[in-house]
């Protein structure tokens, strides 16, 4: 089995043609065609990581992430992507990033938080580039009933939400998209949409619009870390005894006090 066969079958599930094109998903570091002796499937890559992979005997690091985003000139430990370069490199291991065009494929990243909430009667959000899902709840909740839902579904110790536009604020109908997509929100309360759950919202979006929707600000990481078990799904029904690993050192670079 070699690297490439086993990115043929996440790139059949999320082409890279879906990315965005100021992305940079596909391979960042290592040789497609080396034999892969097992799968390390992670968000963000750091020099922890690797080694992870290295300690389980993965040669293949599959993140969400891309590790290299802007050109990299020199290899010379000075920052996190320039030190897990040369960390992978000695270590021989091949890493791969499938970033926007998992967030566009049709069942991914958005899709997959949609179905970790039941959310049912689904439709895409914005159709010009796939992201995002607007659904109903199987029950309406109201606003305190839903934070505490998305809290323990996508694992978030706090969710910033908005003010409600009425109380009691009753949901039934709920958009998302994962990761950065604070721009959507117009498109969440066009489709009717009483609560947007996204990440990495500016000020101004929840002061803005605090008499349109509830507004769920619930983290980059946490919204996003969906993704392994996508990749996981992936690998082992396409290759069912190979080895795939999810990370289990890496943590949530935002912390709470």
């Amino acid at each position: 089995m070699t690297n490439r066969e086993i990115i043929d079958a996440i790139e059949e599930f999320s082409p890279l043609h879906l990315q965005e094109e100021w992305d940079n998903s596909g391979w960042q570091v290592g040789s497609p065609d080396a034999a892969c002796s097992g799968v390390l499937l992670c968000v963000d890559v750091t020099p922890a990581i690797i080694n992870e992979a290295a300690q389980c005997g993965c040669n293949l690091i599959i993140t969400h992430h891309p590790l290299i985003f802007k050109g990299v000139r020199t290899i010379i430990g000075r920052n996190r992507t320039e030190r897990c370069i040369a960390l992978a490199l000695q270590k021989g291991i091949s890493v791969y990033s499938s970033h926007t065009a998992t967030d566009c494929a049709p069942a991914g990243v958005s899709y997959e938080m949609a179905k970790m909430l039941g959310l049912e009667d689904l439709e895409v959000l914005d159709t010009a580039t796939g992201l995002g899902y607007v659904g109903n709840l199987p029950a309406a909740l109201t606003s305190d009933q839903l934070v505490n839902k998305v809290k323990q579904t996508f694992g978030a110790e706090v969710v910033r939400t908005s003010r409600e536009p009425y109380a009691p604020y009753i949901v039934k109908r709920v958009a998302l998209c994962g990761g950065s997509a604070g721009e959507f929100l117009p498109l969440a309360i066009a489709k009717g949409a009483q609560a947007y759950i996204t990440a990495d919202c500016k000020h101004n979006l929840f002061l803005d619009h605090a008499d349109d929707i509830l507004l769920l600000d619930s983290g980059h990481f946490e919204t996003e870390q969906c993704t392994k078990e996508i990749f996981y799904s992936i690998i082992s029904q396409k290759f069912p005894n190979f080895a795939v690993w999810k990370s289990t050192v890496e943590k949530n670079p935002v912390l709470y006090r």
